[in-house]
This record gives structure tokens, C-alpha cells and sequence, in this order.
């Protein structure tokens, strides 16, 4: 039974999935948000959000704890929530998502990582995601043999990477500005699996002003494999490729600026790409890093307790939400 008082869980779904959402991969935070909340007895309700929660701006105040899928809500008892890059990872965080959590401003210190940990967690990193090719979106299965080795690989995203500012730099002129700025380098361009007529066009405007690039459509891990670094706005890719111990160079804003070389336009990409390039960068550490402290795991089995912090981020402690002690129950009346 739901106690008096005791507040309630309140997911704002994109419209077009917010009334068919539990069990949806793309929405799997919630269906194991929704696990915890029936193992304790608390209510959850799914909602549409409003398109107004996706810009920046403080919510109301009613009680109860808000989580908005993609949102840049801010205050008491709301929280905003996004896939974090790599499959099965995801931010739950007090000011926004995509470039603009609260994961941006924190500094990585390798002295401050359990090297013991991290190398572990890299490893099997690497044995869920690397060794078996997977990726975000659906890759080849096929071994692409024609990659050149020691490239610079330069993966597009669509546009939802240049939204809000987070990169000033047009498309064409990015790839423009790699291919002029590689140094000898093969340069590899792989648009993106969703915005692919849109990277194509990208592409063949690059070329008329002089590029010279070699087009793939590989599976990622073949790319950054063969990579000697990767180059995006700010994709999931970059994250890969530490798995590939690849350094990452952005033209746009990231949750992780520490963990890379920042490139402010397509002039400054030779000091970039050198910096990248001659920098020794400690991947496990990084990678342990960001996804220890900064994300949520789904299947981990300190899920509740991660949860549960960010939860209290916002004001809402366990003991607020009535979770401390509980015993762990089904709740009988289920939500949506």
C-alpha cells in the first residue's frame, strides 16, 4: 500500500511513446525505474512532455519527483535523462542531457582512480563491445578490409549534435577542415546510421570545395580499429573508441571535456590532432571514470544505490521517498 503523503514517480515520456513505453529499449531506464518503484511500493505515473521541458527552465514544485526523458528541467524534484553513449548506460541529472549535465564541469584525476578497478572494468568493457563489433546502432557484420591504418577518422552526426550552440561549426566545412588539416593522414568520414542523405550531402559539398576523404559505411569498431583517432562533434563514438584506446578530438560541446582534445574550429584542427595524437592518455582510468561517477548502469547490481543518489541530487532522499528500510515488495496495484 502507497503511504500517505509519501511522493510519487513521475516519468515525461516523448509524446509519441508515452503511453506504450515499458519495455522499449530506447526507453529501458524507465521499465527498470519502474521495476524498483513496484519492488518498494511507490507509485509511478507515465506522462507526455510537454515540449517546454525540453528547454532550459525551472519546474514546478508538487511533491514529486520528476524524470524527463531528453528534458533540460532544473530544480527540486527533477531530473532529466538520456542513453550515456554506450549501450545499456544512462545520465540521470539535475540541469540537462546531451552536452549540458552536470558531468561537463567535473575534471578527471587519474591519481584519484583505483587502477585495479578500472583495468577491470576496461577489460570487460571491452569483452561486451569491442570483441563482439556492437555498437549504439545497428553495424555491419561484415570485416571491412579496405580501411587505411593511422587514420583520421571523422564520424557526422545529425543535428540534434548542433542544437542549442553545441557546435558552430558547419558540417561540410568539419570535414573540410579535417581533410586540410590531417597532416598526410587518410582521412575516413562515416556518416551517421540516422542521418545518412543528410552526411552524404555533407559530404559532396566538402568534396566540390577540395576535400579528399575516403566515404565508409563499416562497422564502427572496424573504423576505430584501424583509426589513430576519432573526430566528431561530440558522438558516442569518441567513448568507443577509448575502448580501442583511440584519443577523441570534438569540434562541439561534450559531458566529458576533460577526456579529450578540444578543437575550436577547423583552422585550430593541426594543433588539435597533434595534442590528441602525442598526449598519454590512461583509457582505462577515463573510461571507469565517467561511467562510475557519472552514469547509471541498468544491469549493475548497485543500480538502486546510484539511483537513489541522484534522486537526492534533487531533494528527494531515500527517507523522503520512504525507501529507507523497506522491504522489498511487488507492489499489487501497478502503474501504467
Amino acid at each position: 500500500m502507497q503511504q500517505a503523503n509519501r511522493p510519487e514517480v513521475h516519468f515525461h515520456i516523448n509524446p509519441r511513446e508515452a503511453h506504450d513505453w515499458r519495455g522499449r529499449d530506447r526507453l529501458a531506464l524507465f521499465t527498470r525505474l519502474a521495476e524498483m518503484c513496484e519492488a518498494h511500493g511507490l507509485v509511478y505515473r507515465a506522462k507526455a512532455r510537454p515540449a517546454e521541458e525540453m528547454q532550459p527552465r525551472d519546474g514546478a514544485q508538487d511533491g514529486n519527483l520528476h524524470i524527463v526523458e531528453n528534458g533540460r528541467m532544473r530544480g527540486i524534484g527533477w531530473l532529466n535523462a538520456a542513453t550515456a553513449y554506450i549501450r545499456g548506460f544512462w545520465h540521470m541529472d539535475p540541469r540537462g542531457v546531451q552536452a549540458e549535465s552536470t558531468a561537463r564541469e567535473a575534471v578527471f584525476d587519474p591519481a584519484g582512480v583505483d587502477g585495479s578497478a578500472a583495468d577491470s572494468f576496461f577489460h570487460d568493457m571491452q569483452g561486451r563491445f569491442v570483441t563482439p563489433r556492437r555498437s549504439r546502432f545497428r553495424q555491419p557484420r561484415g570485416v571491412a578490409d579496405d580501411l587505411p591504418e593511422n587514420a583520421v577518422a571523422l564520424f557526422l552526426q545529425g543535428r540534434s549534435a548542433y542544437h542549442a550552440g553545441r557546435c558552430k561549426l558547419p558540417m561540410d566545412r568539419m570535414i573540410l577542415g579535417v581533410a586540410q588539416g590531417a597532416g598526410g593522414r587518410a582521412v575516413v568520414v562515416k556518416p551517421h546510421p540516422q542521418a545518412i542523405d543528410e552526411g552524404q550531402a555533407a559530404i559532396a559539398r566538402a568534396v566540390a570545395m577540395g576535400a579528399r576523404v575516403q566515404v565508409t559505411g563499416a562497422n564502427v569498431h572496424d573504423v576505430l580499429a584501424a583509426a589513430a583517432v576519432t573526430v566528431s562533434v561530440n558522438s558516442a563514438v569518441a567513448m568507443e573508441g577509448f575502448l580501442h584506446r583511440k584519443p577523441a578530438i570534438l569540434f562541439g560541446r561534450s559531458d566529458f571535456p576533460s577526456l579529450v582534445t578540444q578543437a575550436s574550429d577547423a583552422a585550430d584542427f593541426p594543433r588539435a590532432l597533434n595534442a590528441a595524437l602525442s598526449a598519454d592518455w590512461p583509457y582505462p582510468g577515463m573510461v571507469h571514470w565517467y561511467f562510475g561517477q557519472h552514469t547509471l548502469e541498468l544491469a549493475a547490481p548497485d543500480f538502486e544505490d546510484r539511483a537513489c543518489a541522484a534522486f537526492a541530487r534533487v531533494g528527494f532522499s531515500r527517507e523522503r521517498l520512504g525507501l529507507a528500510g523497506a522491504a522489498v515488495m511487488l507492489q499489487s496495484d501497478r502503474g501504467p
